[in-house]
């Protein structure tokens, strides 16, 4: 589970304390659940309450206050001013996370439903995470292998060009009295499909891995402003609130992911000569991107210090892509022994399905659910490995191809070099 007391971002300000009709300097902090403030003099947690609690967040001003930020708060009015770098950027985030938060189940009442959250509950949220993980890392094997297919296609027609050249190349090496030999003078650059290797726009097929609200700032600019960010096999997009297209990455120019808190990472485009393309985007749901951005980007993401807790636990069995998945999901489920049952009977049950047998409050619904959720997690899993497979076949399928071109071009080149 997420650290609930990671600090996301503190900004330096002023908070009005109603007891002492004064103003205080201090730091507010925001966490993935709560909003704190802290005095900078006497370090007294001043303010300390759940985003479920706040019923508003509005940006006000009067005759004595001046671009000042007010949190309603159970009936409760908390002013905030001489906010830094600037009121908006704090408004923008605060508001992110405080309406991420009513909108996801740990909203109001969450803590109230979580102490009755029943085992079956638990394990199903988990295989349900697991399973969308495993969806998410089918499409992307989907979208490499209709590449690898593409590619294949094009070495192919390849190879059926450079077998009319040879063709051609044979008749120009004829001898003199051949016959036809003047006609093949002009052959080649007629006869040579002038066709490129088609690849199928797949920008506009394929399908999106996921999409989420983000707080988007360019390069170092003070400023934020709301938008989506949208993840697709090929590349990374982000957009504005109206859906218009801020920027996209294909995912060969993205050349480095920044994971500096699991809720907030930077992707970057390096070029010569003139400034990075570079975007951070800060989201309450981050942490659910984090991981298939791992699988895409595995070699160019980093985790910095304040996420290196997240990365560690992405290699957990809970949120782990792969076999560790299928650990998790055959050793969890396979305890669970519906109501009705014969207790100690283990006949026709798999060796994995045998160590969860004394977990409690899991309901005939609920087990019932957990099995079709498994059912369809070893259909996946299947599917995934074969699919792997084949990719595997086609590349050393591909590399035989190119090996062959390649040795074909070096003699075509000789043959040519004799001609002329």
């Amino acid at each position: 589970l997420m650290n609930e007391d990671i600090r996301i971002h503190s900004w330096p300000c002023s908070y009005y304390l109603d007891t002492g009709k004064q103003w205080v300097s201090g730091r507010l902090s925001l966490t993935p659940v709560a909003i704190k403030f802290t005095a900078d003099k006497t370090g007294e947690l001043l303010v300390d309450f759940h985003l479920s609690g706040i019923s508003e967040i509005k940006k006000e001003s009067s005759n004595l206050i001046f671009s000042s930020l007010t949190i309603l708060e159970k009936n409760t009015k908390h002013w905030f001013s001489s906010l830094q770098p600037n009121r908006n950027v704090v408004f923008n985030i605060l508001e992110h996370f405080w309406r991420e938060q009513l909108l996801s189940s740990q909203g109001a009442g969450a803590e109230a439903a979580a102490l009755q959250t029943t085992k079956g509950k638990e394990l199903t949220g988990l295989m349900t995470g697991s399973q969308k993980r495993l969806e998410d890392t089918a499409k992307v094997l989907h979208y490499q292998g209709e590449q690898f297919d593409n590619i294949m296609k094009g070495l192919n027609k390849i190879e059926g060009d450079m077998d009319v050249a040879d063709r051609l190349l044979t008749e120009l090496e004829s001898p003199s009295w051949w016959p036809f030999s003047s006609m093949f003078w002009k052959g080649p650059l007629e006869v040579k499909p002038k066709e490129t290797a088609t690849v199928s726009n797949s920008k506009n097929q394929e399908g999106i891995l996921s999409r989420i609200p983000v707080i988007i700032t360019h390069r170092t600019d003070s400023n934020v402003k709301p938008g989506k960010f949208t993840l697709f096999a090929s590349g990374l997009e982000i957009s504005d609130c109206n859906s218009q297209l801020i920027h996209r990455f294909e995912s060969k120019d993205v050349d480095d992911i920044r994971v500096h808190t699991p809720y907030e990472i930077s992707v970057r485009q390096r070029f010569i000569g003139r400034p990075d393309t570079s975007y951070r985007l800060l989201s309450a749901k981050m942490p659910e991107v984090i991981p298939i951005l791992e699988m895409q980007f595995s070699k160019k993401i980093q985790f910095l210090e304040d996420a290196l807790g997240f990365g560690g636990a992405r290699k957990s069995p809970q949120v782990d892509l792969g076999t560790s998945i299928w650990q998790a999901a055959t050793g969890l489920l396979g305890g669970v022994v519906q109501p009705g049952s014969p207790v100690g009977s283990t006949e026709g049950m798999d060796k994995d399905q045998v160590q969860l047998q004394k977990h409690e409050k899991v309901s005939q619904e609920e087990a019932k659910e957990l099995k079709q959720i498994l059912k369809k997690l070893k259909g996946l899993a299947l599917e995934t490995e074969a699919e792997l497979e084949r990719q595997d076949e086609a590349l050393d399928s591909i590399t035989t191809s190119v090996d062959r071109t390649t040795l074909n071009i070096h003699k075509q080149n000789r043959r040519i070099k004799k001609l002329t």
